[in-house]
């Protein structure tokens, strides 16, 4: 394969900045850049469940995702103007939820809901990776909030979790694909994990050709080199913040 369209190396993500804090009326927030690709993530604190937690005591989280207008080279419309999510969309943000959960302990959480909103502002790439990682952050920002306001005993956060893709493009293993090398893909992954080096989630589709067991596991190990620069990113942005983490969230 040539060199990559940002000159990188295979195994080298793009430029990463998180910042925290940048809408200070929700209890956290994070604007992650990632490349090309940026991401306003904000974490908003409710006194209510779902139906389904009401009776348990504990708590939730869940996460809604939306691309602006002008994130891409042409505007899309407002999914509120259709009416309705595209499947995209909905796929996107459960899989933001789901890996988020993972981060929070849910019965020390209470009986109070943590929403993720996770904005493209500009896509290249990444965009439900970069929810992840920067939602984490919100996430966190909003947990150690809860305990300065003595509405929590302790924070519930319990894990970190990053989130990378990595993929195969013209017989090359790369991670961190920019749009341009995500669209050429014959086989592409996401891939969640906590600062413990445990999978949350993957999620790999062929487009053309397979990958061997072998291959696979290459990208795995591709994407968990990735994932440590992202947790160390993650770490960077809250000691910015002024939060320290507690030790049962792991350590790389």
């Amino acid at each position: 394969m040539s060199e990559r369209v940002d000159g990188r190396a295979a195994d080298v993500l793009r430029p990463v900045t998180i910042t925290p804090g940048v809408a200070p009326y929700a209890e956290g927030s994070a604007l992650i850049a990632l490349g090309n690709t940026r991401v306003l993530c904000t974490a908003s604190v409710e006194a209510r469940v779902p139906p389904h937690r009401k009776e348990s005591g504990g708590g939730w989280v869940t996460a809604e995702y939306g691309m602006l207008p002008r994130a891409t080279h042409t505007r899309s419309e407002r999914e509120a103007v259709r009416g309705k999510q595209s499947g995209r969309t909905q796929e996107i943000q459960r899989l933001i939820g789901r890996s988020l959960r993972m981060a929070v302990d849910l019965d020390r959480l209470g009986p109070r809901q943590i929403v993720l909103d996770c904005d493209v502002l500009q896509a290249d790439g990444g965009t439900r990776c970069a929810a992840i990682t920067g939602g984490w952050v919100a996430l966190a920002l909003a947990c150690d909030r809860l305990v300065r306001e003595a509405v929590l005993p302790s924070s519930p956060l319990v894990a970190q979790i990053a989130a990378v893709s990595v993929g195969v493009v013209a017989g090359a293993r790369l991670l961190d694909l920019a749009y341009e090398e995500d669209f050429r893909c014959t086989f592409d992954m996401n891939v969640v994990m906590n600062a413990r080096q445990e999978l949350i989630e993957i999620q790999g589709t062929a487009e053309g050709q397979g990958v061997s067991r072998a291959e696979f596991m290459q990208l795995l190990t591709l994407a968990e080199h990735g994932i440590e620069g992202l947790i160390a990113a993650q770490r960077a942005a809250l000691q910015a913040a002024g939060v320290a983490l507690a030790e049962e969230c792991g350590r790389w």
